[in-house]
């Protein structure tokens, strides 16, 4: 395991050669990088919807990766952009209610049923409660990885997965999956 310095180091200069155009350096950061913004992502809209920013906040990074002045802030800025595109994301929706998400035949890299309603209710969960779940529960990062990739204490990722349980627990209890 990487020290923060080491870690922190790397991703400048993985920046740094990205942006001098460097496609295998942009590979390795989204190699690093692309379960939390997953995760951030499926905090705030649908599986389906999360595959597809994925791709557009990765894709908006590379475009936007000159305007960057500081290589050592990327993973800040890139979990703002990751945030900024669910917000839109959600801002550009209809009003209509999704229909009950559907598994494609043969295909297993989604949920099953029960996980997409488990899934919603942690995404009725207040906010600051909601990546840490789904970094956790979803993309499977430790306690300590969640802190290191976030930029949160380990303390704060503690008491949000402490009392985020606790909460899902009681709206799963509730609604009696």
């Amino acid at each position: 395991m990487l020290t923060a310095i080491e870690s922190g180091l790397r991703q400048a200069t993985l920046v740094r050669a990205a942006r001098s155009g460097d496609r295998v350096a942009f590979g390795a950061l989204y190699q690093e990088y692309g379960r939390l913004v997953h995760g951030v992502l499926l905090a705030h809209v649908s599986y389906q919807d999360a595959e597809d920013l994925m791709q557009d906040v990765f894709i908006k990074a590379l475009e936007r990766l000159p305007e960057l002045r500081e290589p050592a802030a990327f993973r800040a800025w890139l979990l703002a952009i990751a945030r900024r595109a669910a917000t839109d994301h959600q801002r550009s929706r209809k009003p209509v209610e999704e229909p009950a998400p559907t598994l494609a035949a043969g295909k297993n890299s989604q949920p099953d049923g029960e996980a997409f309603a488990v899934l919603a209710t942690i995404q009725r969960l207040p906010e600051c409660y909601r990546e840490t779940l789904v970094l956790r529960l979803v993309e499977g990062m430790t306690g300590p990885e969640i802190a290191e990739r976030t930029g949160l204490t380990a303390d704060s990722v503690r008491v949000n997965l402490c009392r985020g349980m606790k909460l899902l627990r009681a709206r799963l209890e509730g609604s009696a999956l």
